[in-house]
C-alpha cells in the first residue's frame, strides 16, 4: 500500500459511528405492463459489502435506483434505520452512486469534480483539500488534479467519478459496474482495496455486476437476481458453493452452469444416451426419481480427473481459445454444454469428443428446481 492510500484510509478511520441499516420490504417496481422488480425483501447491515449479481435486464440497476431514492416502488417499502423513506428523494438521503458510464463535469478540473459534493455540503476549504487529495491518491489521480475530464483517458475519468463518491463519505454507496472501463491492473487493485475501505468507514456498499468473478473477488455478501427477483442472498462463498436452485446456480456460473435431466434408479444416475453415473458424492443416498444434474464448465473434463469419472460422448459445436484456456462448446442428447480446459485445444466442429463427468462434482436439483445435494466444499471450487 503506498503512502497516499495509507493516508486516505487513516482519514476514513476518523469517520465512525455510522449506524445505517437498509431494508427493502416486499418491493415491486412496475413500468406500465412490465414488472422490473418483483416482491424483493432484503436487509443490508451497516458496514457490509453486498454484490447484486445478475445478467443484463435482471433488475440490478432498477434495484439500485430504488435503494437510492431515484425511483419509488410501485409497492412495498424502503426503510433506513427502521424509518420509512420510500417517498424521500435522493437529495435528502446520504447516498453516493457511480455508474459504469462515467459522469463528470466537463468544465471542472479533476480536483473540482471530486470536491463538488463537499462544496455543496459546505465543508471547510482545508478539509476539502485534504479529503480530495486523499481520494485522488487512492484512485491514482494525484498527477491529474489540474486537468479537465476531456484531457483524461476513459479509465481516469471513471476513477474521477469513483473518487467523487468516495470523498462524499455517504452512508450508502451504490456502484453500478463501476470498474468495467478500467484497465486490468487497476481494476484488480481497486477490487482488493475498495472493500476494505468501505467496511472500515461503516458504509453500506452495494456493487452491481453481471460477472460472477467480480462477486468472488469482492467477497462479502451476494444477492443473485433473475428476472427481477432475488433468488438467494448470503455470504458470497456460500451462495456459490450451495446455490439453492437452478436459477441461482445458472447466474453464479461463468459460463452458465451445464444441466442435464437424469433419473435415479438402482443406485445410479441414468443420463440420456445410456450413460450412468455411480451414486457417489452428492448422488449418494438419493431416492429413486427424476432429477436434474448441474455441473460447471471447469468440472466437465477432456481428461479423466480421477477413478470415479465417467466418459460421455458429445459433438463439438465450437471451440473458443483464449490463450491459456479453451472453452469447448458441445452438444449431448439435445443439451448444450461448455467445458473449460486448460491450454489450447483445437477441436473441429461436428467432430465427436469424449468428455468426463465426476459424480463427486455435480449439483443435484429436484423436479421443482430446488437444490437437493451439492458437492463437498473441496470439490465445489
Amino acid at each position: 500500500m503506498d503512502a497516499g492510500t495509507a493516508a486516505h484510509r487513516r482519514g476514513f478511520r476518523r469517520l465512525t459511528g455510522i449506524a445505517m441499516t437498509l431494508e427493502l420490504r416486499n418491493v415491486t417496481k412496475r413500468v406500465e405492463a412490465e414488472t422490473h422488480i418483483a416482491d424483493v425483501s432484503l436487509t443490508l447491515a451497516r458496514g457490509s459489502l453486498n454484490v447484486l449479481l445478475g445478467p443484463t435486464l435482471s433488475g440490478k440497476t432498477t434495484l439500485l435506483r430504488l435503494m437510492a431514492g431515484l425511483d419509488v416502488p410501485t409497492q412495498g417499502q424502503v426503510l433506513v434505520n427502521g424509518q420509512d423513506v420510500t417517498d424521500v428523494p435522493v437529495q435528502k438521503r446520504s447516498v453516493a452512486m457511480v455508474y459504469q458510464q462515467f459522469i463528470n463535469f466537463p468544465n471542472f478540473t479533476v480536483f473540482e469534480n471530486i470536491a463538488s459534493p463537499l462544496r455543496v455540503a459546505g465543508v471547510a476549504s482545508a478539509e476539502i483539500d485534504r479529503r480530495v487529495r486523499d481520494a485522488a491518491a487512492l484512485m491514482r489521480l494525484d498527477r491529474f488534479l489540474e486537468r479537465y475530464p476531456l484531457e483524461l483517458s476513459g479509465g481516469q475519468q471513471q476513477r474521477t467519478a469513483l473518487a467523487r463518491a468516495v470523498v462524499k463519505r455517504a452512508e450508502l454507496l451504490l456502484l453500478d459496474e463501476p470498474l468495467a472501463n478500467l484497465d486490468y491492473k487497476l481494476r484488480e487493485e481497486l477490487r482488493e482495496e475498495l472493500p476494505k475501505l468501505f467496511v472500515e468507514i461503516g458504509a453500506i456498499t452495494v456493487y452491481a455486476t453481471a460477472e460472477p468473478s467480480d462477486a468472488l473477488l469482492l467477497g462479502g455478501n451476494t444477492a443473485t437476481l433473475s428476472e427481477g427477483r432475488i433468488t438467494q442472498f448470503g455470504k458470497t462463498v456460500d451462495v456459490y458453493r450451495r446455490p439453492n436452485d437452478k436459477a441461482t446456480a445458472d447466474v453464479f456460473s461463468d459460463p452458465p452452469m451445464n444441466f442435464i435431466a437424469a433419473r435415479i434408479t438402482g443406485g445410479k444416475a441414468h443420463l440420456p444416451g445410456g450413460t450412468s453415473l455411480p451414486a457417489r458424492g452428492p448422488l449418494a443416498g438419493l431416492p429413486d426419481g427424476e432429477i436434474t444434474l448441474g455441473f460447471r464448465a471447469n468440472h466437465l473434463y477432456l481428461r479423466a480427473p480421477g477413478p470415479d469419472a465417467v466418459p460421455v460422448t458429445a459433438t463439438v459445436a465450437v471451440t473458443e481459445i483464449t490463450g491459456s484456456e479453451s472453452f469447448v462448446h458441445v452438444m449431448h442428447e439435445g443439451s448444450r454444454w461448455v467445458a473449460l480446459a486448460h491450454g489450447i485445444h483445437e477441436l473441429n466442429p461436428g467432430a465427436p469428443v469424449e468428455l468426463y463427468l465426476d459424480p463427486n462434482r455435480v449439483f443435484v436439483f429436484g423436479r421443482d428446481g430446488r437444490l437437493m445435494a451439492a458437492p463437498a466444499i473441496a470439490a465445489a471450487a
